[in-house]
């Protein structure tokens, strides 16, 4: 039976008192969560939020529904197991660039791989907060930290590079302070059927304050963000004359009032084209010489893990007869140890 019940954002609030630091990106995330499962309709007993180790990963706290906090970098492996036994079940995993992309990296891109049914939101701040400042995965060369006083001798992972590396059908991308376009990719994310990532660019105020500042500030944002929405025009700017044109395979920003383009030149998002080719070109831009990509950059169908297995467990025990997993390990030759 469908369930109709009218869900609003405090239907899915813990009585538990949120504690992180104020000021913390994590709470506009956390706001835009219960909104979008408002939106969503799915019942708070039929949800799950599974975390691992972080500020970010305390959200299942802050939930109420079912919650994992599981160990630091295992929640795409919980919650891609939990999925299996519980198909009915919608599924959210919340991780950190640290937990999702250091210790849990393995396991993040072959979630991504197989296409389970979850849906994993990463919050990007650039470092290890809850451990007191160490630089993480997605921490620019030369960054200075705790644990690099003199600067990073590496370079940083890329979270869209490993999810189109990985052969993703889903990502997106919000910044903390942009709670529609949270809510939007969020939403998107939910009705998605199989893995969908959603990088979201958040701001630790304790041990990172700004490191998104040239990107997010109220002064930059305009020319230096682009809102992709899937059959719209690729424009940006203050006044939307500015705008994202070919140039050879790659990509360029053009000003319509100066350059010798018009509004014709200018590319049409298709989110749902199963090439990745512009995809993934839209996802690598880190607004300098082309803006930052926000919204839903690829979203596409495909074969769903889960429901791939779903389907041959029922081939199998129809096909041989088996009525259990006791059943199905007899089937073979069996020997007697006396």
């Amino acid at each position: 039976m469908q369930d109709t019940t009218k869900y609003v954002a405090a239907d899915y609030k813990s009585d538990q008192p949120v504690r992180w630091c104020p000021g913390c990106g994590d709470h506009a995330i956390l706001n835009s969560l219960h909104k979008t499962m408002a939106a969503l309709g799915v019942a708070p007993h039929k949800t799950a939020v599974i975390s691992g180790i972080g500020c970010s990963s305390r959200l299942p706290y802050y939930m109420n529904s079912y919650g994992f906090h599981t160990i630091h970098g295992r929640a795409a492996a919980v919650a891609t197991g939990f999925k299996l036994a519980n198909p009915e079940m919608t599924v959210w995993q919340i991780s950190g660039d640290g937990d999702g992309l250091a210790i849990g990296g393995n396991h993040f891109i072959h979630a991504v791989r197989r296409n389970i049914d979850i849906n994993i939101l990463l919050f990007n701040n650039k470092i290890y907060g809850l451990t007191k400042g160490q630089y993480s995965p997605t921490s620019a060369r030369g960054f200075v930290s705790k644990s690099s006083p003199y600067g990073t001798t590496e370079d940083p992972f890329i979270p869209a590079e490993l999810v189109f590396g990985a052969r993703g059908n889903f990502f997106a991308r919000s910044i903390d302070v942009e709670l529609q376009i949270t809510q939007e990719v969020l939403l998107a994310a939910g009705r998605h059927r199989g893995t969908s990532v959603c990088e979201i660019l958040q701001n630790c105020v304790i041990y990172n304050n700004g490191i998104h500042s040239p990107i997010t500030d109220r002064e930059y944002r305009a020319d230096r963000t682009i809102h992709l929405v899937h059959g719209e025009k690729m424009l940006f700017g203050k006044d939307k004359r500015r705008g994202l044109v070919r140039d050879g395979f790659l990509l360029k920003a053009v000003d319509l009032d100066k350059d010798p383009y018009t509004i014709d030149d200018v590319l049409v998002h298709d989110a749902h084209t199963p090439s990745n080719f512009l995809h993934q070109q839209l996802a690598m831009m880190d607004g300098t010489e082309l803006p930052l990509a926000v919204g839903i950059i690829r979203d596409v169908e495909s074969p769903v893990y889960n429901e791939a297995v779903e389907q041959q467990v029922r081939e199998v025990k129809a096909a041989h007869g088996f009525d259990s997993l006791r059943s199905m390990i007899l089937a073979g030759d069996t020997w007697e140890v006396k």
